[in-house]
């Protein structure tokens, strides 16, 4: 499948963001890098499109955004909804996690993104 066309400054900015993770960020990626969560291959802030995401399976077209709390004021719930649907349509899967949820239940995180990536029925 061939790769949807890129913004130029996207890949940059997304090197840079690479760079200044938050803490939430940096506990799911220990769990995600190096095909450490069942084989999955994930990379981080991740470019798709006009937008970067936080991780993707390209294999598995999953995404996974681990959100603050800023993305409870309506305007970035909005802009999360609309961000959603485009990455929908391209075919993307997009799971969405709370940094609390991460940083004290990371265990379901990963089995919540396990079974989206289609592997359920098997142990962590």
């Amino acid at each position: 499948m061939p790769h949807t066309p890129l913004p130029p400054r996207n890949r940059a900015n997304a090197k840079s963001m690479r760079k200044a993770m938050t803490d939430a960020e940096l506990k799911l990626w220990n769990e995600l890098r190096a095909h450490r969560l069942m084989g999955l291959g994930f990379r981080r802030q991740f470019p798709i499109a006009a937008y970067i995401v936080d991780f993707a399976c390209p294999q598995k077209r999953l995404v996974v955004e681990v959100d603050g709390s800023q993305h409870g004021d309506k305007s970035v719930a909005v802009d999360d909804t609309v961000r959603t649907m485009y990455l929908e349509q391209d075919g993307w899967t997009l799971l969405r996690f709370w940094n609390d949820d991460v940083i004290h239940d990371i265990d379901n995180v990963c089995q919540h993104i396990v079974i989206a990536a289609g592997l359920s029925g098997v142990d962590l």
